[in-house]
């Protein structure tokens, strides 16, 4: 690591946990690039498109606890 960037690190483990983990967020979200403009637009089409399906009854909801313990068996071995 650089000397410029072990001096930013110090400086940020001494700020308080919710202004680390803003500035972790902020540092994180840089590397992804820029944000796709149509992304909200493109998410807002997908939830009224999956409302509608629970709505009109095509799809098969299931309960938490049953996704959990698939998620466990399949997953994480448990």
């Amino acid at each position: 690591m650089l000397k410029a960037a072990h001096s930013v690190l110090a400086d940020a483990l001494r700020l308080e946990p919710e202004a680390r983990a803003e500035l972790a967020s902020e540092l994180l979200a840089s590397l992804d690039g820029p944000a796709d403009p149509d992304a909200e637009a493109e998410w807002d089409a997908e939830i009224e498109r999956r409302v509608a399906a629970i709505e009109a009854g095509t799809v098969r909801l299931e309960p938490w606890a049953d996704v959990k313990r698939r998620i466990e068996k399949e997953i994480l071995g448990r």
